[in-house]
């Protein structure tokens, strides 16, 4: 079985950190992650401006990058559903739609391929901290990636899980939207940062860095001394400890 990372740009440029977790957790597990360095941006950027015909050339190298991949794993909700796109790119180029419905069973979030595919939720994992849980849009809506994390998160001795009030209310990054609409951006994570201040959690954890750092970047701006942790990193560091 050929498992592979799909890291994404921001996990690969900035937190890469991430994906050493996603490395070592499946390790752990029998799962030696291939990593194809071909692989560039899925194209959802441009995909959401409206420019298709480059869209494609970042997906065609997605899709011979993991052609030979019997999963592709992926440590953001958000990328991993650009994959789905893909067939509607292809829509009226044969060859390359067979390789984009393929990529598209295969793909999986990283919550989504330890609960689904290799039925793990307790990792031994100990953290003994107040958490909250910050669900991404494109995972929780688009996805359905919803009881996964919950499994993985209850299942870590010594955690307390506190809801986050309006939990699926977006956090306002949207990606270009942040660029375009700053100002609705802005209100709409000093929104949610509201929020997160009365869990008063130790810990917002999420799947996604893009909206973790929209998120931690408020956090930062206000001064407020809650750590932002991807569920991968949240995992690892409770298996070390634990």
């Amino acid at each position: 079985m050929k498992v592979s990372l799909f890291i994404t740009c921001l996990s690969d440029a900035i937190y890469p950190r991430v994906g050493e977790a996603m490395v070592r957790l499946l390790a752990a597990h029998g799962v030696r992650l291939d990593f194809p360095p071909v692989q560039t941006c899925c194209g959802q950027p441009s995909y959401n401006s409206g420019y298709w015909d480059e869209t494609r050339i970042a997906a065609k190298t997605i899709l011979e990058a993991f052609d030979d991949s019997d999963f592709v794993v992926c440590p953001s909700g958000s990328c991993t559903y650009m994959i789905h796109h893909y067939p509607e790119l292809f829509a009226d180029e044969p060859v390359w739609l067979e390789k984009a419905k393929r990529l598209e069973a295969k793909a999986y979030e990283f919550t989504q391929f330890l609960v689904q595919v290799l039925g793990i939720t307790d990792l031994g994992a100990h953290f003994p901290h107040k958490v909250t849980y910050h669900p991404s849009c494109h995972g929780s809506r688009l996805l359905g990636v919803k009881d996964e994390p919950m499994a993985l998160l209850s299942q870590v001795k010594g955690l307390e899980l506190v809801p986050l009030p309006f939990a699926e209310d977006c956090c306002g990054f949207g990606g270009t939207f942040a660029i375009k609409m700053s100002d609705i951006s802005g209100a709409m994570v000093t929104e949610k940062v509201d929020h997160v201040k009365e869990t008063q959690a130790e810990v917002l954890v999420g799947l996604d860095m893009a909206c973790l750092m929209n998120i931690a970047g408020n956090l930062r701006y206000r001064n407020e001394p809650v750590r932002v942790m991807h569920l991968a990193e949240l995992l690892y560091e409770g298996v070390r400890t634990g």
